[in-house]
């Protein structure tokens, strides 16, 4: 029985790192279709901002506000510098800004800080462990799924119950027509952006704390993450996204279970089969976009 709580709180740890992740990257597509490749960029700015205020004499958290907020302002300075003059040129112009802007950022932490790993500050709460009906848990885990449910709440009643939600539903929907009506491109684009980035520094606080460092290249993984689940629960879904995040995590939690110790060092070849397994059968995701 307590393996079976185990598996389950794991999928959910994870899931929910998965979810958030999936969220910022597809809200994004779904207003600009742009797969934004600086995404995980975001956790690095977050990580080396938390290096950065280690050696002051501030809290914990509020050491990690400023680095969220560090994301945020990168996120939408991004929008505003890169993105923005060539918006209305192509898809494509966009998609090489975005590579371009993930290199920009990672030769600037190789230049200004270094390319060897720097340790960042950690509560010592994240190394916690407490005992439940016979499992150990982490205390970081369990923050990480209390802080993701509380966070898509939020975000569900911030989409449904104000204006600007609303208009950020709409423009993901229809971004032409949004426009048409009189909605601000320009807003609700620089929000999109702001919420995206709001996401990566949070999830890159509870990332971080699994490894204590960061390095330039850090962003790799979560970014295919959060790429993958959005493809897997469907690009044009914020349902999809949040589905996708937690299917890809019972996916990874399920064959780093259940695989045999001698082919544990391809365990991603195994996850991402079983994702082409899963979109021959449903190409256009596990939601269906309305």
């Amino acid at each position: 029985m307590s393996g079976t709580v185990k598996f389950a709180f794991d999928v959910a740890s994870l899931g929910s790192l998965y979810a958030l992740m999936a969220l910022g990257l597809v809200l994004v597509y779904g207003i600009l279709r742009l797969v934004n490749f600086a995404y995980g960029e975001l956790i690095m700015i977050t990580g080396y901002s938390l290096y950065l205020l280690g050696g002051s004499p501030l809290p914990w958290f509020v050491m990690a506000a400023l680095a969220v907020l560090a994301a945020i302002a990168a996120s939408v300075l991004t929008e505003r510098v890169a993105f923005r003059p060539v918006r209305e040129k192509s898809l494509t112009a966009m998609l090489i800004t975005s590579f371009a802007v993930s290199t920009l950022f990672q030769n600037a932490a190789l230049l200004f800080v270094s390319p060897r790993a720097r340790v960042v500050p950690l509560p010592e709460l994240f190394t916690e462990s407490v005992t439940i009906g016979g499992a150990l848990f982490q205390v970081r885990d369990i923050l990480a799924i209390v802080v993701s449910i509380v966070m898509l709440v939020g975000f569900t009643l911030l989409l449904n119950r104000t204006v600007l939600g609303i208009a950020l539903r709409a423009a993901a929907d229809n971004f032409r027509m949004t426009r048409m009506l009189g909605v601000p491109a320009n807003l609700v684009i620089s929000t999109a952006f702001a919420i995206s980035g709001f996401l990566a520094g949070t999830v890159a606080l509870f990332w971080l704390g699994r490894t204590a460092s960061v390095t330039p290249g850090i962003g790799l993984e979560p970014l295919i993450v959060a790429f993958v689940a959005t493809v897997l629960g469907g690009m044009h879904s914020l349902v999809g996204a949040v589905v996708g995040g937690y299917a890809l995590a019972l996916m990874t939690v399920g064959i780093n279970s259940f695989l045999p110790q001698a082919l544990v060092d391809y365990r991603q070849a195994f996850v991402f089969g079983l994702v082409i397994l899963v979109l021959l059968v449903r190409p256009e995701g596990l939601v269906r976009a309305r």
